[in-house]
């Protein structure tokens, strides 16, 4: 699909670099950004408990920096050719993946820039209000790499099960601009009812119906996690992005993530686009 509303969810001391990730790629799409930016309430302690003096001053100095940072990023963005639109939120004691997952049901992406990606409980939160809630797709930037949604050589992480197809779905469009595409699979295994008697052969086939330049890859983990594979897969092959199914559950209020969804999440060093 294509990407027309991006929502990047920005944390407070995260603005400036985040805001410039985002703005880039809304510009590259002649998207709509739609920024929320996120403070959170001081965690009440023992020594620190809600409603005491101290605990008051914080949130007031919290609140104060929310405010000048949404009025910072409406400056900034209003010096940009973009269609946009700035919100923000305080979360006081529960989370803000519920609001996240709200906004989200209007979006068509949402982004997670390198200062997000940083921190793990904003992270943590995006992760959980786009993915579980809204079933949005997320795009992952982390530190130092220049993202795109116009990649030329993409990496599909493929397993034959329904989100790596819901995730080969959410970006089909970018498939279909792409110079190639490989779809990668790590140590796959030929069975009737995951993916054939050759592995790879049916979503190669379901891909090229689109126009898609197609390369099967089959690689062995050579006792590496499935991330590393991938990741020096698509290193070796100078993808610009990395595709793939997010794998979890909630239990209660606790969301519980697959092992190659958490240790992406967790060690990603180029861009992922990560459906569920």
């Amino acid at each position: 699909m294509s990407f027309k509303t991006i929502l990047a969810v920005v944390g407070v001391s995260q603005s400036d670099r985040d805001l410039q990730v985002a703005a880039d790629i809304s510009d590259q799409v002649s998207g709509h950004l739609s920024a929320l930016i996120v403070g959170f309430a001081p965690q009440p302690t023992a020594r620190y408990a809600t409603l005491a003096p101290a605990w008051i001053e914080q949130r007031e100095r919290n609140l104060q920096a929310l405010g000048e940072t949404a009025k910072k990023v409406r400056d900034q963005l209003s010096k940009r050719e973009i269609s946009h639109d700035v919100d923000d939120i305080y979360a006081e004691v529960a989370g803000v993946n519920y609001d996240i997952g709200e906004r989200a049901l209007y979006a068509d992406l949402i982004l997670i820039g390198p200062g997000a990606f940083e921190d793990a409980d904003l992270k943590q939160q995006i992760v959980d209000g786009g993915l579980f809630q809204s079933g949005r797709p997320v795009f992952l930037v982390p530190p130092g790499c220049t993202p795109t949604l116009k990649p030329k050589t993409i990496l599909l992480a493929w397993d034959s099960r329904a989100q790596s197809a819901h995730a080969a779905r959410e970006a089909l469009d970018l498939l279909a601009d792409a110079n190639s595409v490989h779809v990668t699979m790590v140590d796959p295994t030929a069975t009737l009812r995951m993916s054939g008697g050759e592995p790879g052969a049916d979503v190669a086939i379901y891909l090229a119906r689109h126009g898609i330049h197609v390369t099967v890859d089959t690689l062995p983990s050579a006792g590496r996690t499935v991330t590393q594979v991938l990741q020096q897969h698509a290193v070796d092959v100078a993808a610009d992005i990395i595709v793939m199914g997010a794998y979890g559950h909630s239990r209660l209020r606790e969301f519980v993530f697959g092992g190659a969804t958490r240790s992406m999440l967790e060690e990603a060093r180029l861009p992922v686009l990560m459906a569920r």
